[in-house]
């Protein structure tokens, strides 16, 4: 381990290298782009053996730990993961490039012409736990928005984060562009975790994805200004005219498909009605697939069901378990979400148009969903190719955070000589 003035002087270069390379990245061609992320995913599917030995080593690692089966599930890369990486860095690769788009011009009566175009944030931090394949998502969205990124991986993915690194600066490297523009922290000590979070003369954002833990230290320790990716505390309500057929499969899924995303549903409120039919329908399958239900007085005649204790409500569990809870109507179900919710994803089942007007007007989650998995709360899933994290936060960025969002914009002004009087 690094002394803190080793780690001080190592971070310090890195940022001064990330500077450097913003700055030419902010004028960097559109194809120049594209060119170092198709080079990158030729490069990590033709070294997949290479990146997944060393997911074994974080596996190994893992399993010393002693992290969940939904951590390692997270950590884990097979040759279907690290295509859906190519897949990724190949569809950030055909959009349109977000830097110097027009978001609005106008002129003015005293002869300005005024217009705002999307200009990238510079250097961004991202620190993330786990999964390693956010190393390929948040390096090449911040690449295709112009900015230069500083990596810093959870101490799990540390061997999967550096093979998918190398890949990446192969891509930088044929493309001509600075290798400094996406760079790993090539350290586990937490200190440099620190050192990030104060650099404020070279990093302009943070953006955290992780556990509740990691988003509260960010957010207690950065003098940088935060993108927060909060826990996923994802509730849906089953409403009383909901479809059956559609209900069953959706909140199935929305649990079960993957446990351990932060789109994974983590409380299910059912309408009153609905106790005796389709909603203990869903509690038996949730059940028979190996979910643990936590409910309220009123689910627990229901066989299987366990008591929900006052610590279950806005528990985002990551696991094969959900809590749940009988609501009266839509309103109480709305109190219940204010209460407990993220702010990241929610969701209603019914086919009251009146319904879902509501819960969609009196919610303010970045994420509202009616009918639909909550799994699909992804960037890719909503055609931004990949995603740095879902911002739960209010300011600039909210939901998948894609390429679009991780801009700023500046104001271009012209005229034919006016002169204010």
């Amino acid at each position: 381990m690094k002394d803190d003035n080793d780690i001080h002087q190592m971070m310090s270069d890195i940022g001064r290298r990330a500077k450097a390379a913003a700055a030419e990245l902010s004028y960097a061609p559109s194809e120049a782009k594209s060119a170092a992320l198709l080079a990158s995913a030729d490069a990590i599917w033709a070294r997949r053996a290479e990146i997944l030995a060393a997911n074994d080593k974080d596996m190994e690692f893992g399993r010393q730990k002693g992290l969940t089966d939904a951590m390692m599930d997270r950590l884990k890369l097979d040759e279907g993961r690290v295509g859906a990486i190519v897949d990724a860095l190949r569809s950030i690769a055909a959009q349109e490039d977000p830097v110097g788009q027009v978001i609005a011009q106008w002129d003015r009566p005293n002869g300005l012409h005024i217009k705002r175009v999307r200009t990238p944030l510079g250097v961004i931090g991202v620190i993330y736990e786990s999964r390693p394949n956010v190393t390929a998502d948040a390096g090449a969205l911040c690449l295709k928005a112009g900015n230069a990124v500083i990596l810093r991986g959870g101490s799990e993915s540390f061997h999967s984060s550096g093979a998918i690194h190398a890949c990446l600066v192969e891509g930088l490297r044929a493309a001509g562009l600075p290798e400094d523009a996406i760079q790993l922290v090539p350290t586990r000590d937490r200190a440099a975790v620190s050192e990030l979070l104060t650099m404020t003369d070279y990093v302009d954002v943070i953006v955290p994805r992780g556990g509740k833990g990691l988003v509260g230290l960010v957010q207690r320790e950065a003098r940088v200004p935060v993108f927060a990716h909060l826990e996923g505390i994802v509730h849906i309500y089953l409403d009383k005219d909901a479809d059956p057929q559609k209900a069953l499969g959706i909140i199935v899924n929305a649990k079960t498909r993957r446990t351990g995303i932060c789109g994974a549903a983590e409380c299910l409120l059912i309408h009153r009605d609905l106790v005796g039919g389709i909603g203990a329908e869903v509690v038996r399958a949730l059940i028979d697939l190996g979910v643990e239900v936590r409910g309220d007085a009123t689910l627990q005649s229901l066989d299987g069901v366990v008591a929900a204790t006052a610590d279950d409500w806005g528990r985002e569990y990551l696991d094969s378990i959900i809590a749940a809870k009988v609501v009266d109507d839509v309103d109480e179900a709305i109190a219940h979400i204010r209460t407990y919710s993220s702010s990241h994803t929610d969701c209603v089942i019914s086919e009251d148009a009146n319904v879902v007007a509501r819960f969609f007007e009196r919610l303010d989650s970045a994420i509202l969903m009616h009918n639909s998995s909550t799994q699909f709360a992804d960037g890719g899933e909503f055609g931004m190719g990949a995603e740095i994290g879902i911002a739960t936060g209010k300011m600039h960025a909210r939901g998948p955070v894609g390429a679009e969002q991780l801009t700023s914009f500046k104001y271009l002004v012209t005229s034919n000589g006016a002169t204010r009087a």
